[in-house]
């Protein structure tokens, strides 16, 4: 789900656009069994700003500056990777936080 990367960590995200709210509601495992945090954002999947939205929700969850948070790949899916830049300990120990769906 999380792998260090440099200064970071590159995370796996499913998002849901065009829900009725803004937030990561937790570690989601999918049918393959892989681990993915599942967000979702009210933003529409048109023109970025889905993941714009993304971007900002991620940062403000882990207490991060927008500029280090990043969409690595995925743009137009719906499973992407993210990248965290901060310290990797701190951001693995926040996910570990984050609630089992």
């Amino acid at each position: 789900m999380a792998a260090r990367d440099g200064g970071g960590l590159a995370v796996r995200v499913r998002l849901t656009p065009k829900s009725g709210r803004d937030g990561v509601d937790g570690l989601k495992t999918l049918s393959d069994g892989s681990v993915v945090i599942a967000a979702r954002v009210r933003a529409v999947p048109d023109k970025n700003a889905a993941n714009r939205a993304l971007e900002a929700v991620l940062a403000k969850h882990f207490a991060l500056p927008k500029s280090a948070v990043g969409i690595s790949s995925g743009h137009t899916a719906r499973l992407k990777t993210v990248r965290l830049d901060g310290d990797p300990a701190t951001l693995e120990a926040a996910l570990a936080d984050l609630p089992k769906l």
